[in-house]
Formats: C-alpha cells, sequence, structure tokens
C-alpha cells in the first residue's frame, strides 16, 4: 500500500471523527452535518437518535446512516429521497472536512442507490439502517478485495513448503518409530 493511500484513508478517517454529537467548530458553534439530532433546542426537544459511519473495503468507501423514525415518515412518499439527501448531506460533510484536514480534495463516486432496512420497533417507531457505496478517487495502487489473488510468496518460503511436515513422504533421521505407527 502506497503512502498516497494511507495518507487518503488517514484523511477520511479524521473527517469522519469530528461528526460526533456535540461537537463544536473553531469558533465554538456547534459542527452542522444534517442529521436530524441538530434540529431544536437539545435542552428542551426530544433529542432524535441517528448518526453516521464510514468504512473502507479496497477502493470502495461504505457510508451506513441510522436513525429512528416514525411509521408516519415511512409510509411517506419521499422517504427514499430523503435516505438519498441524508447521504449527500453527509457525503458533503465529510468532503469538506477532508479538505480542511488533508488540503486535498476527495473523490467519490455513488455506485448505485441506498440500501435501507426498516425495522417496526412498535406501532409509532421504526429504526432505518441504510448504507451506500462509492468509489473513492486516486486509490489505484490498492487490491480490490473482490478480485482474484495471485501467487506471491517467496521462493524460500515455498521450498520451505515443499519440504514436507504433515503429508511429506520423508522421515527425518532422528524418527526411530516403526514404520506402521505412522
Amino acid at each position: 500500500m502506497s503512502q498516497k493511500v494511507i495518507d487518503c484513508l488517514n484523511g477520511i478517517s479524521q473527517a469522519a471523527s469530528a461528526a460526533w454529537d456535540g461537537a463544536l467548530d473553531e469558533k465554538g458553534d456547534p459542527i452542522k452535518v444534517g442529521l436530524k439530532r441538530e434540529d431544536g433546542n437539545p435542552n428542551l426537544d426530544r433529542r432524535v437518535m441517528d448518526g453516521f459511519g464510514v468504512s473502507v473495503s479496497g477502493t470502495t468507501l461504505i457510508v451506513s446512516y441510522h436513525s429512528e423514525i416514525t411509521l408516519k415518515d415511512v409510509y411517506g412518499t419521499k422517504f427514499e429521497d430523503e435516505l438519498e439527501q441524508k447521504m449527500a448531506d453527509i457525503v458533503k460533510f465529510l468532503k469538506k472536512n477532508y479538505k480542511m484536514i488533508t488540503g486535498n480534495s476527495l473523490g467519490l463516486k455513488a455506485l448505485g442507490e441506498v440500501d435501507a432496512l426498516v425495522q417496526k420497533t412498535s406501532k409509532v417507531r421504526c429504526f432505518v439502517t441504510c448504507k451506500k457505496l462509492y468509489s473513492i478517487a486516486g486509490m489505484d495502487d490498492t487490491v480490490n478485495v473482490r478480485e482474484a489473488s495471485e501467487d506471491n510468496l517467496d521462493k524460500n518460503f515455498k521450498n520451505f513448503l515443499q519440504q514436507g511436515g504433515w503429508g511429506g513422504s520423508k522421515r527425518p533421521n532422528n524418527d526411530n518409530r516403526k514404520a506402521s505407527d505412522g
């Protein structure tokens, strides 16, 4: 893995870590990501549980989002569009923080649409978990985990494995057992 890839992954990690609930910027203002928990007054209003996380698999960034919602929101006509907008807000936040931290821009290209799972917890409330995949630009040196691997064992290690051991027909000089014992 090249230093460029490591720097990219560290930048993504640092950009995502700045989004914890209650985080403040340099001026002391709350950091806005575009999540539901940021709306209203935290001392007076009921807190909404939602958040996001990121993970990387090869050259793919996986952005996941979870939230507590009402059934009324699920059966609304624009539910999938709202989830797509949440993902767009999260990606916008990641790109902005990545640029601020590293000085470089983060290139992300969406690979499909949001994959959502809604689970009913009561007659009123539900949990939604969704994820969306993005291709990360500039990760050309990274091997994709879905590709076939190549045989790149060292010659000395191959020779060591060919010497036998568990299935070898050649027995060591200090083996005094009878041939029938194994």
